[in-house]
């Protein structure tokens, strides 16, 4: 079945793990808390290497969360390397600086997500939202990986910004509903019409992408 939620799911989802397994492969732990120390020590060719080292990880995992919206890409990146400084005294070494750094990303990554769909406008009424669609996979020799991830991202940057985080925070940081409403303040059926409305759209956009 060719839904826009196995798209959004199974065209970037899996993309994104490979990605963050090898983003996660870290020096020795010794080596990190030689580095975290010399940081702290206020060494600058420490501080240098630090940021050079996991920069690229860092940026790569939040543009691909955040896009198209580069201003807060990299207004995110800042916030993640200043909330470490301020917490290196706090690392152990048991989980290694570069997975330790992705955590706190997620972390901004989700208070964006949070804090844009509080501001957002959200649809009025109280019909009934449609139920969410089944994940069917479809046959991989049918799709051509690369170009379906490509094109979901074409797509999402061509939503409005509340249906593109909704949509994202949903099926690639697998978070349920309830979560999300909690999270913005929002009722469980307020996320339902939000979610029901922007697959709608992401279907008609990406029919459209075909043409």
């Amino acid at each position: 079945m060719n839904s826009p939620a196995y798209r959004l799911t199974d065209g970037l989802s899996r993309k994104m793990a490979r990605q963050e397994r090898t983003l996660i492969e870290t020096p020795s732990r010794a080596a990190d808390l030689k580095l975290v120390a010399e940081v702290i020590d206020r060494d600058r060719k420490a501080t240098a290497e630090f940021v050079a080292r996991y920069a690229d990880c860092v940026y790569s995992y939040i543009r691909k969360r955040i896009m198209p919206r580069q201003e807060a890409v990299d207004d995110l990146v800042q916030e993640v390397f200043l909330a470490a400084w301020k917490s290196l005294k706090n690392f152990r070494g048991d989980a290694g600086l570069r997975y330790w750094l992705l955590g706190i990303a997620r972390h901004k990554v989700e208070d964006y997500y949070r804090s844009r769909l509080r501001e957002a406008e959200w649809p009025a009424g109280e019909d009934e939202a449609p139920a969410e669609p089944g994940i069917t996979p479809l046959l991989e020799e049918q799709l051509d990986r690369e170009l379906a991830r490509d094109r979901v991202y074409r797509v999402l940057s061509n939503l409005p910004e509340n249906y593109c985080l909704a949509l994202m925070w949903r099926y690639l940081e697998n978070r349920s509903i309830r979560e999300i409403a909690e999270a913005t303040g929002k009722t469980e059926k307020a996320v339902e019409r939000v979610l029901a409305r922007a697959r709608e759209q992401f279907k008609r956009e990406w029919h459209h992408a075909r043409t």
